[in-house]
């Protein structure tokens, strides 16, 4: 049985009602049996529990994070008990996405009353898809009319739709549907992401890498659509040509735990098959490491930029340059890189500045 869980977020009016349906539709025609959990916070208003009926916001968000938490729990048991091989379950806005509804310290309070870390609860989730609110891009189809909950100005739903981005940057698997189309192609370019992910027909991995020089540290810090990351990765043995690799992601003791296969199809395409793990199965598995190959160790800094997912990798044995990587579902779609980030030369063909190669020590 092959469980996959996804997140469908994004600003107001971005389309993510609409959405539903169209996913619905078309994954059912595709075999898999589709699941929808949905939106807590509606759920809970619709009844009468809401922020300015509980004590506080914080009181509110500890109530309606820890329902979230609950009904996906219920939905996975329920599909694990399901006479299904595929089964899709579409989350209507994950839990993190309480955090563009809360202050820092707002946010600490509640995980620590759910006791749970940040990390462990956004990377819970397999994928997490962005519908860009129309108030960013097109803002003549941008209406409260559809939405009787709605009540933010353009400006507001632009502000908050940043706010949400912000949140779910640092995810492995974050996608963002701007506006640079009409809204049918928008749902379309919607379900060709998630098919891409879930590997409808295979599970392809397209991806774009570039030699940069040593990115502004200070830059990126304080970027606010960034997150950092500090990634282990072990290679596994194989008796193919196929990579095979586990990986510890987190921050500040707060992992999740990874395993990947790629196949290359082209020097740009891949397929992948990606997997959690729990901590003691990450564990075993380093007890099948390639011992020709030595750990790779790197920070990863995650930044959401015009609609893009860029990822810069930081390796401790260079000093003046970096690795930027961007996927996407399409070989052909163009790469926005922001000005203070110096490109040196693509290398997405080149293998020697594949992670595999650096792990045999050739830096």
């Amino acid at each position: 049985m092959e469980v996959t869980k996804i997140v469908i977020t994004g600003g107001p009016c971005g389309g993510k009602s609409t959405a539903m349906t169209w996913i619905q539709e078309n994954f059912t025609k595709k075999g898999y049996t589709v699941l929808f959990i949905p939106e807590t916070a509606t759920e809970l208003i619709t009844g009468g529990v809401a922020p300015w009926t509980c004590k506080s916001n914080v009181e509110f968000q500890k109530c309606q994070m820890k329902l979230q938490i609950e009904k996906e729990k219920v939905f996975e048991q329920a599909a694990k008990s399901m006479n299904s091989d595929k089964i899709l379950i579409v989350c209507d806005r994950g839990a993190i996405d309480n955090k563009a509804y809360m202050n820092d310290e707002e946010f600490s309070e509640v995980l620590e009353h759910l006791d749970i870390n940040e990390i462990e609860l956004r990377d819970s989730y397999d994928a997490v898809f962005h519908l860009v609110t129309t108030a960013k891009g097109a803002e003549a189809f941008y209406t409260t009319a559809n939405n009787s909950a709605r009540t933010e100005t353009v400006e507001e739903a632009a502000a908050l739709d940043d706010k949400l981005i912000a949140s779910w940057t640092g995810h492995p698997h974050l996608r963002m549907i701007d506006n640079s189309t009409d809204f049918e192609m928008k749902m379309k370019r919607l379900l060709a992401e998630i098919s891409s992910f879930i590997g409808e027909p295979e599970p392809l991995e397209i991806e774009r890498k570039f030699l940069i020089e040593y990115p502004d540290m200070n830059w990126l810090e304080n970027y606010p659509l960034c997150k950092k990351a500090e990634i282990i990765q072990t290679y596994l043995n194989s008796n193919s040509d196929d990579e095979i690799r586990v990986r510890q992601r987190g921050l500040d003791g707060n992992y999740s735990y990874s395993h990947t296969l790629k196949k290359k199809v082209n020097d740009k395409k891949r397929i992948e098959l990606e997997f959690r793990l729990s901590k003691d199965d990450y564990l075993r598995s380093l007890m099948e490491a390639d011992t020709n190959k030595h750990q790779i160790r790197k920070t990863r800094y995650c930044l959401a930029y015009m609609n893009q997912y860029l990822e810069i990798d930081i390796y401790p044995f260079w000093n003046d340059k970096a690795i930027l990587e961007i996927e996407s579902c399409s070989e052909d779609e163009p790469v926005n890189i922001p000005k203070e980030i110096k490109i040196i030369k693509e290398v997405t063909a080149d293998e020697k500045y594949k992670n595999k190669s650096l792990a045999e020590g050739n830096y």
